[in-house]
């Protein structure tokens, strides 16, 4: 079911996230925070990739907002563009820098890297072959930048989505990396100079759409996943062990990862946003989320995944036709209770106005039926800034991380459409059982120096390019 052409969006940003340490130790894809400057607090970072940089149009950014005790402010950042001292190559049009960001510590040195996919950029290899470069965090932030190649002569659209797990010295720490062409993974050392240990290219798919990284059997060493692009009328496939005849059951367009359940293993996580041809077979109704548990032996193609729909019990709405429930996705724990909670992002979720978007957090279980206390967020929550509007997509991009060091992790929530596709990212603060629509803020491009008037696409713009 696809609404939107790419000629819509210039550039993707598939975002998922979990919390992270001081100095991250877990996986996610877009905006999660992380703390470049060593001051003991993350720092949010907000993707543009449809900002225009020296006159070149959507050559795009990536914004970071330094964290504190008192929490963001928007007077302390960084805009970080190609054109940027210490950052590799120059910004170009429709280049899209910052449509995939993703956090860690690559090189162990206490301070997180961010890695950044600018999947339009036209190198030597070809047009739209794509880049990525890792910003390395120091005392003084993101200063300098390396390239991480792709080993093929022919990468197309490289850099389209990220994830990073920094779990231990080696191999333990990986970076995973989706092209049009293949996925290509990444393993430490890494090195600020640009070296690392080893790469592997895997095109043993078809073209994947997003990535995750998660240790599914408890070994300590990162384990890839994929979402592929539609094999059929609906969804992609998925792999936790991408290789031909290695599809779980079920569908989908974005992968995440997690401990949902809480027994040590990362359980991986999928939403599937499209219609279905025939409910039940290859979707649901307005879109649905699937969770597979891992275990010592890993996720098992035989294994039927967990539904999550609008329609589960505990599920706040109904489920209806063309939600994309399941359009965006993050695994974290918000309530503290050392549990992974699933935040939901459904942007194209009727309210007051058609299309106005919605976010769902269902919080993890160590047994029962995933659903029993979820509870949602629009721009139409009493607290909330703003109000809906049609075609503002509000949950298109969510990420999760605590900026302020009071132990209780903020939920981030974009809508790249708001005020012309300028795009605007709301913060809600954590509270004592979950993230809160009290003292909520929303930070708009303009806020953060973006000044163009259409386009920016603050936040990043997930699966509309794709849904």
């Amino acid at each position: 079911m696809r609404r939107w052409g790419a000629a819509a969006f210039v550039a993707a940003s598939l975002v998922g996230g979990v919390l992270l340490p001081s100095v991250p130790a877990a996986a996610g894809h877009g905006a999660v925070p992380g703390d470049f400057n060593g001051d003991g607090y993350r720092d949010a970072v907000l993707p543009a990739p449809g900002a225009n940089v020296s006159g070149k149009e959507a050559a795009g950014a990536v914004v970071v907002l330094y964290g504190s005790a008192s929490g963001l402010s928007t007077g302390r950042r960084k805009t970080i563009t190609q054109n940027t001292t210490g950052v590799p190559g120059a910004a170009e049009a429709y280049d899209g820098f910052g449509a995939a960001t993703a956090t860690a510590d690559l090189n162990r040195d206490g301070y997180a890297d961010l890695v950044v996919g600018s999947p339009y950029e036209d190198t030597s290899k070809g047009t739209n072959s794509g880049a990525v470069t890792v910003l390395w965090g120091s005392k003084n932030g993101l200063t300098s930048g390396t390239d991480l190649p792709s080993p093929t002569s022919s990468p197309g659209h490289y850099g389209e989505d990220i994830a990073a797990l920094g779990a231990g010295a080696g191999a333990k720490t990986r970076v995973a990396i989706s092209g049009w062409d293949a996925s290509v993974y990444f393993s430490g050392p890494f090195s600020r100079k640009g070296t690392f240990g080893s790469v592997v290219y895997n095109d043993n798919t078809v073209s994947p759409v997003s990535t995750a990284l998660g240790d599914f059997n408890g070994d300590g060493v990162p384990d890839p996943a994929v979402a592929t692009s539609r094999t059929s009328s609906t969804g992609g496939d998925i792999y936790a062990d991408p290789a031909y005849g290695n599809e779980l059951k079920g569908e989908g367009l974005i992968v995440a990862s997690g401990d949902v359940n809480g027994d040590g293993y990362a359980d991986l996580v999928a939403g599937d946003p499209d219609e279905p041809a025939e409910a039940g077979v290859d979707g649901m109704p307005g879109g649905r989320v699937l969770v597979w548990y891992g275990s010592a032996t890993g996720i098992s193609t035989a294994t039927a995944p967990v539904q999550i729909t609008q329609n589960t019990a505990g599920v706040p709405g109904t489920s209806e036709k063309g939600d994309a429930f399941g359009g965006a996705l993050a695994v974290a724990d918000l309530n503290r209770d050392g549990l992974a909670d699933i935040v939901i992002g459904s942007p194209y979720e009727d309210l007051a106005e058609n299309r106005a978007g919605q976010v769902t957090v269902v919080p993890g279980r160590a047994s029962g039926a995933l659903g029993t206390g979820s509870y949602s967020f629009s721009q139409d929550t009493a607290g909330v800034p703003g109000a809906a509007e049609t075609d503002d997509f509000f949950g298109t991009t969510v990420s999760v991380g605590d900026v302020d060091k009071d132990g209780r992790p903020e939920l981030f929530v974009g809508a790249p459409a708001e005020n012309y596709s300028t795009g605007a990212v709301w913060v809600f603060p954590g509270g004592s059982t979950g993230p809160k629509a009290t003292g909520s803020r929303v930070i708009t491009a303009k806020a953060v120096g973006l000044a163009q008037n259409a386009g920016t696409l603050l936040g990043g713009n997930g699966l509309l390019w794709v849904i």
